[in-house]
């Protein structure tokens, strides 16, 4: 494990990297999620300029591990020494930052160098750290200049998924689109071209404001007042599926951390919002404190809940999130296919829960943020035929800013990280999302 914070340091970067290796040991050693470590304690000890600077090198190392871990093969004659894993974990900050980030080779090498001498399983190591490193400043561009990382970067498993899905091409697209951090993307309560202005972004095609974000969101402008919120614009497409919603009694099931139950109740219905975990709800009602928005919030297994029945039901089930890589880059290195077990049974109960909750006449509207077709296209089959009170109600291309490329023959949404091409790749994208509108006869 990665050596943790020293108050007493005084060289200059270094409890930048220490926090940032026990981060890359969490998620590559230790297989937990990026974003559990990253809110945990020490990044609340830095300045915000250290504190980004630990976000986009763990962020990188995870978007590219395969490639940094082939690159770094390539440069150890005798593979990695077992039983030091500071060894990989600082090899592995030392290249991102001098193959991807605006790091002086010099200090990138130095700090890892240091870092591994500092652990007592490591320190052994430290001038292999310092040739090594030393050589990928030298030599590294080249080698990456000659790799396919969009293959590096996508776990097998993976990659094979989304090509016997969406064919070769797609999926290759999907991959490099993956590779690219991605611009933040707002939902606005009103007047998004004002807020668009005032943000320095763009209001895109589907309704959400883009922009470059520079610096924490919450000193934005608009944040305290509450008028926007982060919501990917994929992510904000399945609520407004729902068309007009003014008085409708809808229920958000798995609702927090609660960017659907806002938009819900910002279009005026009266919502519902059911979700097991105590804390997210925390954060959700947080959320629609800040934002002035109501909801009544309950805290529930929505499999079971007994409630309504409502106008409308929208479920934005639990899944593997394979269409938010972009964001949450560690992913492909975190889940696997077994996983998928699990979930599609989940779904599977949710959307029959969900079936007897909304009223004869009502809408369901289901989504995930997953690219796998057992949590999109064959749950809905599988509902449809098991449930012949239930119809699709196709989605029109002008609900969606004319994006007809975004909607399935079948007639869900079916959105993909490498839509919405710009020529400014950090500016392109989208979350990949299905989400399908069911009524009820």
């Amino acid at each position: 494990m990665a050596p943790t914070v020293s108050p007493e340091t005084t060289t200059p970067g270094m409890p930048v990297r220490r926090i940032a290796a026990d981060i890359v040991d969490g998620v590559v050693q230790r297989k937990r999620p990026l974003d559990e470590l990253l809110e945990a304690g020490p990044l609340e000890a830095l300045e915000d300029r250290d504190r980004a600077l630990v976000r986009i090198i763990v962020a990188t190392v995870a978007r590219r591990l395969g490639t940094l871990r082939y690159l770094l093969a390539g440069f150890l004659d005798r593979g990695l020494p077992p039983h030091a894993p500071t060894v990989e974990n600082a090899l592995l900050i030392g290249a991102a930052q001098i193959l991807f980030l605006d790091v002086p080779d010099h200090a990138a090498v130095d700090l890892s160098v240091r870092l591994v001498h500092e652990d007592r399983y490591g320190k052994h190591y430290s001038a292999l750290v310092n040739a090594v490193l030393r050589r990928v400043a030298r030599e590294g561009a080249a080698r990456l200049a000659t790799l396919d990382s969009a293959t590096l970067d996508t776990p097998g498993w993976l990659l094979k998924r989304w090509k016997a899905h969406y064919g070769e091409d797609t999926a290759r697209a999907i991959a490099t689109a993956n590779a690219t951090e991605p611009a933040l993307d707002l939902t606005v309560k009103d007047e998004p071209q004002q807020w668009a202005a005032r943000l320095d972004g763009r209001v895109l095609p589907t309704g959400s404001v883009r922009i470059a974000a520079h610096g924490p969101v919450t000193r934005m402008v608009g944040f305290d007042s509450g008028a926007w919120w982060v919501q990917d614009a994929a992510a904000a497409i399945p609520a407004r599926l729902l068309g007009d919603m003014k008085g409708l009694t809808v229920a958000d099931l798995c609702a927090a951390p609660g960017g659907k139950t806002a938009q819900l109740a910002a279009a005026g219905a009266r919502v519902t919002a059911v979700d097991r975990s105590e804390q997210r709800l925390k954060r959700l009602r947080e959320n629609m404190a800040r934002l002035g928005l109501e909801a009544e919030v309950v805290k529930a297994d929505a499999t079971q809940w007994q409630g309504g029945p409502f106008d409308a039901v929208l479920i934005d089930a639990p899944c593997l999130a394979t269409g938010t890589i972009r964001r949450h880059p560690d992913i492909p290195w975190l889940k696997n296919e077994i996983e998928l077990i699990r979930l599609t049974a989940l779904q599977a109960r949710l959307l029959d829960r969900a079936a007897e909750l909304v009223r004869p006449g009502g809408t369901l509207v289901y989504c995930t943020c997953s690219l796998e077709a057992e949590e999109g296209e064959q749950a809905i089959a599988a509902l449809l035929a098991r449930n012949p009170a239930l119809q699709r109600r196709p989605i029109k291309a002008h609900e969606i800013g004319g994006r007809a490329e975004c909607i399935s023959p079948q007639g869900d949404l079916r959105t993909l990280p490498c839509h919405l091409p710009d020529p400014e790749p950090r500016m392109a994208g989208l979350d990949g999302f299905f989400a399908a509108r069911i009524v009820k006869n």
